[in-house]
């Protein structure tokens, strides 16, 4: 059987999308897209951690190496990675030497503030704390580590941490786990 085209049929007679199957179409990709943004949320917060931990790690082993160098912690005087600090372990020691290398803050990647002090990747006003065992008796007692999360006691020579807003609850991100 084969067909025939009639007079009457023309390109103008085929039939397109109605406005109503696009928008229906736009709703669905519309809920697709809200359901996916969770998702990518909470992958952004997890890199975030992470780089956080990595940042933690490398503080403790800029102070390590810092007191190796000289024999004695660094001064922290703030309980903060405050721009004393941060610039005694930079360059701003007796032998000028880099023993740890910071940008400025980037949501993200975190990095110094506006005041030179060393923040995590959340936000530029959550500034790392620092807990020195200055006595080198090899144990804390109750450091406050803030964020709800109240005061502990760790057989630590250096504590490195941050207590990130993450979402609706504070995460507590250590050097020592």
């Amino acid at each position: 059987m084969q067909f025939k085209a009639t007079p009457k049929m023309t390109l103008k007679n085929l039939r397109a999308f109605t406005l109503i199957e696009l928008l229906v179409v736009i709703a669905i990709i519309a809920i697709l897209a809200g359901l996916l943004f969770p998702a990518a949320q909470s992958a952004l917060n997890s890199a975030k951690k992470t780089t956080a931990k990595n940042q933690i790690v490398q503080i403790a082993t800029a102070i390590t190496a810092y007191e190796t160098e000289y024999g004695c912690l660094p001064t922290n005087s703030s309980g903060q990675m405050d721009s004393a600090t941060v610039g005694q372990l930079m360059t701003n020691n007796p032998r000028s030497i880099s023993f740890l290398e910071v940008s400025s803050w980037k949501l993200g990647k975190g990095g110094t503030n506006s005041s030179g002090a060393l923040c995590d990747p959340f936000s530029n006003t959550n500034v790392y704390s620092v807990a020195l065992d200055t006595n080198y008796a090899n144990f804390q007692s109750n450091v406050a580590l803030g964020g709800g999360f109240g005061s502990t006691n760790l057989p630590k020579h250096i504590m490195v941490w941050s207590t990130p807003l993450v979402g609706k609850t504070n995460v507590l991100i250590n050097s020592w786990d």
